[in-house]
């Protein structure tokens, strides 16, 4: 692509992962680099208590684009992401996970897409790549999320990407692995156009997911429940009357419309 890219925020959420940190933000770079991206990279220790953190400065001391933010204790990926929204100076932003799970040049790879949509939803192609339990437990979340908000995504985590003046209108409830549930389902509801696109998994390099716990199950719920209530009982997401933001590729398409 001849014009230039929009810039990039990459959030990098953390916890004990001092076997995967290092490769995650080496090839977060690379990423920039291969796709000509001018990009930051905000990695937030979450109250990890391995290396983790000594891992991460000493990146931060070979390449001026990282940045570190630090958690005493676990606070959950949501809050850690939405911290990194808050501390982000480019105009889109996304998250990495720490466990290198993802090949970010693979990720960006339609980051070009961000001239004329303000979300880019990325969905696993090879499905494969992860255990059958994790897969069916994917495809009953992604059925039932579909099924409560009157979405249609093919997934509703991972990588997405979004304007950052667009997703900072909005304070998410979720601090856990529905927050990515949560921020798409109050935007799309509010007009933001969005494109899914397919991306391919890694294996994860080391370590085991927390996304199947017994703990994050809970927590899941309880964010579902609690943004059903505000969606459907207090109405709250998603009315008519939404204001959309001017920086925003949505408004700039609804303004292009009016004038035809």
């Amino acid at each position: 692509m001849s014009a230039v890219l929009p810039t990039l925020t990459v959030v990098m959420p953390s916890l004990n992962e001092e076997a995967n940190v290092t490769a995650a933000i080496e090839s977060t770079l690379r990423s920039f680099d291969h796709h000509g991206i001018a990009g930051e990279l905000i990695v937030v220790n979450d109250g990890s208590r391995d290396r983790t953190p000594e891992l991460v400065k000493s990146c931060m001391a070979r390449d001026s684009r990282i940045r570190l933010i630090e958690h005493g204790a676990p606070r959950g990926i949501g809050a850690s992401f939405w911290e990194g929204v808050q501390a982000a100076n480019h105009q889109f932003v996304t998250m990495f996970p720490g466990d290198n799970e993802n090949d970010p040049i693979d990720a960006l790879t339609y980051f070009y897409l961000t001239r004329d949509v303000d979300i880019i939803i990325p969905f696993i192609h090879n499905v494969e790549v992860r255990s059958l339990p994790r897969r069916v437990v994917s495809s009953i979340y992604r059925f039932i999320v579909n099924m409560s908000f009157g979405m249609n995504l093919n997934y509703t985590n991972g990588t997405v990407i979004y304007n950052t003046d667009v997703i900072r209108q909005i304070s998410p409830r979720a601090t856990g692995f529905f927050y990515q549930a949560e921020i798409l389902i109050r935007l799309i509801r509010a007009g933001y156009l969005y494109a899914e696109t397919p991306h391919f998994l890694s294996q994860r390099g080391s370590g085991r997911t927390k996304a199947l716990t017994l703990r994050s199950f809970i927590k899941v719920a309880r964010e579902y429940l609690g943004l059903a209530w505000y969606v459907h009982v207090s109405r709250r997401y998603g009315e008519t009357g939404n204001v959309i933001v001017p920086t925003s590729a949505t408004y700039r398409r609804l303004a292009r419309l009016q004038i035809e």
